[in-house]
């Protein structure tokens, strides 16, 4: 299987607005991620109410419709549009994504499910770091997060080396990794 291209964070961390107490993104946004049309994101829905119960996606009030125009200047378009956009939650996104059918859409899929996969191993890792007390064990663990945290965050440049800082503060466990990177 080819490997697969990792959304890059900033991309997907720009389009993430928080609205009714949820972090969100609108079917627009949504649309550039998976490399269709918002057209396309509505009627999936609309072809398919059952797989989107309350929760999964909402529509936008015209008094958030104009709020989130004027925070976001990539949304700036949406202002002249008779639509309301549609904003999904995660849970909305991942059913979304058992129902788009083109490439893209698949690759996205599988980036996105890689991108939460990668996060739990490293959380799973700074966890093992606070109950471990053996350094060398420590300083794996910190090598192992720091390569996952490259991973994440892979801008196309190559890792010349790192740096791992620890420090015992109180009984709370702090650390720092720098990752030194050249083109």
């Amino acid at each position: 299987m080819a490997a697969v291209n990792m959304i890059k964070f900033e991309d997907v961390d720009s389009k993430i607005m928080e609205l009714r107490h949820e972090k969100v993104i609108l079917d627009n946004d949504v649309a550039t991620l998976y490399g269709v049309t918002a057209k396309e994101i509505n009627q999936a829905v609309k072809n398919n109410p059952d797989k989107f119960p309350e929760g999964y996606v909402f529509v936008l009030l015209k008094e958030e419709k104009a709020e989130v125009v004027k925070n976001f200047d990539h949304l700036e378009k949406l202002k002249f549009s008779p639509q309301l956009p549609k904003a999904f939650t995660e849970k909305g996104l991942y059913m979304l994504a058992t129902i788009l059918k083109s490439k893209r859409a698949t690759q996205t899929t599988l980036a996105i499910i890689e991108t939460y996969a990668r996060i739990k191993h490293l959380s799973r890792n700074i966890r093992d770091l606070s109950a471990e007390h053996d350094k060398q064990k420590k300083e794996a663990l910190l090598h192992k997060s720091g390569k996952i945290i490259a991973e994440i965050l892979d801008d196309d440049l190559k890792v010349k080396g790192s740096e791992t800082t620890i420090e015992l503060n109180f009984a709370v466990l702090k650390f720092k990794h720098t990752i030194k990177k050249g083109k």
